[in-house]
């Protein structure tokens, strides 16, 4: 599935980098200054946005488009996770979206 994604992510004219946590993990509320598409490449990871209650639960090959100054927080599903991250400068995202893979 890796490759398949790195491909669709350089096609979808994005420079990603690889990153990995364990089962469980967490990230506490935050934000970036810059717009943030992440694709997940194996496990599943939960993006829990504070501000309207929702979230967004991606698995391998769904992506979210997480535009800056969105606060977000993150847990890790149990069997660990790697995602493929693209930075784009704030603005570059018309909207906060989570696609599964067969739509994007």
């Amino acid at each position: 599935m890796t490759a398949e994604l790195d491909r669709r992510v350089r096609e979808a004219g994005l420079a990603a980098s690889p990153w990995s946590n364990g089962p469980g993990d967490r990230y506490p509320p935050h934000e970036h200054g810059y717009d943030k598409v992440l694709v997940c490449a194996a496990g599943s990871i939960r993006f829990g946005l504070p501000a309207t209650g929702a979230s967004a639960y991606l698995e391998a090959g769904d992506r979210l488009d997480l535009p800056a100054g969105t606060v977000h927080d993150a847990l890790v599903g149990p069997d660990g996770v790697t995602c493929l991250e693209a930075h784009l400068p704030a603005g570059s995202l018309p909207a906060l979206r989570r696609q599964s893979s067969a739509e994007w």
